[in-house]
């Protein structure tokens, strides 16, 4: 399928889709099915250099920008693939570049550019607080060299996969901060020293078969060399990391709308009934047609949010509105293909129904379509906060 959206990143798309039909839909599905993590797809892309494209060049890695990063992403879930088991490493990058400390980026950086270790973790979101990140509980008091770490948080992913935890708790309490933003801090965490160390870990069983996790903190201690940038002011270095985040999820989303309308169409070609193709009929065609026009308008935000974000520009509006776009165009592609295939679309061999189970994750996480709305209205349009 050709797109409009302008692209001069043929021999990357090119590259990635070589490597994907190494691993076809049977083995994506038997993954799914299973919901067992796809350790051969990572490790291909891992050592193809793929998860170490925003690593700088004198780091071992690529040296590219957010903009190849979600070409990468696009391009899994375009080829029937799913970004979400390899995609976390990408955006926690953004923190770990742009706020760490040159010795935490020679520690780490030249390790996860090699596979030899794995960032795939952020522990922000709690059980009470959601979205409501200044109001987080968990907190990392300082004693003596370490800070000692409580408290919960939950829809963690890939922990079992991962060596390195990006956390995010609260140094000072809430009443004696003169912000909300202030006082919460960024630490790197060791996951297989933290594990049985005062950090538990509980699966939580979900609609997409995504491994996702409850995680316990009781008296974690975490040295101070792990504090990444200032005590305090880790708000503002998460903010990098859900910026990319968004709009890493955007691309992902827009790689399923593409790979919805591919399917649409050419099934709604080749399916005749009543001596004629399903898809000549307008019916048919209007909906995927304007499916595909919202994918499209999708992308060009995605580029834009990505160019801004490469330039170090503020990106804030863009990310959000482009995993907004993406979301509903993916959602939306997502229903038509279904209504085209009818009964075959919840056939687990035609893989409709795992992508769809997995696109419909995104109206809802890591940010819902509602709270974008809001802050669209007001960070960008100026109007009085709603909360």
């Amino acid at each position: 399928m050709k797109t409009c959206a302008p692209d001069t990143h043929d021999e990357l798309r090119a590259a990635l889709r070589a490597l994907c039909a190494e691993f076809p839909a049977e083995y994506h599905r038997r993954h799914g099915a299973a919901e067992t993590y796809p350790e051969e797809f990572i490790d291909a892309l891992t050592s193809a250099g793929w998860l170490a494209a925003m690593i700088p060049e004198e780091f071992g890695g690529s040296g590219l920008g957010l903009t190849e990063a979600s070409i990468i992403m696009e391009e899994i879930n375009r080829n029937g693939g799913n970004a979400g088991h390899c995609h976390g490493q990408m955006y926690n990058m953004g923190t770990l570049l742009r706020h760490g400390s040159a010795e935490q980026k020679a520690r780490y950086l030249p390790k996860i550019a090699t596979g030899e270790l794995r960032l795939q973790s952020m522990a922000v979101t709690e059980p009470t607080t959601g979205t409501d990140t200044t109001k987080l509980k968990t907190t990392a008091v300082k004693k003596g060299d370490r800070y000692v770490v409580n408290g919960q948080k939950v829809w963690i992913s890939r922990i079992q996969h991962s060596d390195l935890m990006i956390l995010l708790a609260r140094t000072t309490p809430l009443s004696e901060v003169k912000r909300k933003s202030e006082g919460l801090s960024v630490f790197i965490v060791d996951l297989k020293q933290a594990l049985g160390s005062g950090m538990e870990i509980r699966l939580i069983n979900n609609m997409v078969g995504h491994e996702t996790n409850e995680v316990f903190f009781d008296d974690l201690e975490i040295p101070e060399e792990n504090l990444i940038g200032e005590e305090g002011k880790g708000f503002r270095y998460i903010l990098d990391g859900l910026n990319a985040e968004r709009t890493l999820i955007a691309a992902e989303c827009i790689g399923d709308g593409y790979w919805f309308i591919d399917r649409a169409v050419n099934y709604a070609g080749e399916r005749v009934v009543f001596d004629r193709p399903i898809g000549q009929n307008q019916g048919v065609q209007f909906p995927i047609a304007r499916a595909f026009v919202n994918v499209e308008a999708a992308n060009l935000m995605r580029f834009d949010a990505c160019r801004r974000y490469d330039a170090k520009q503020d990106c804030g509006a863009q990310a959000n509105m482009a995993k907004l776009l993406a979301a509903d165009a993916s959602w939306q592609a997502a229903n038509e293909c279904l209504q085209a295939h009818g009964g075959f679309g919840f056939a687990q061999e035609y893989d409709i129904e795992r992508k769809f189970r997995e696109t419909r994750l995104y109206q809802v996480a890591p940010i819902s379509t509602n709270l974008i709305l809001s802050y669209v209205a007001e960070h960008v349009l100026g109007m009085p906060r709603s909360f």
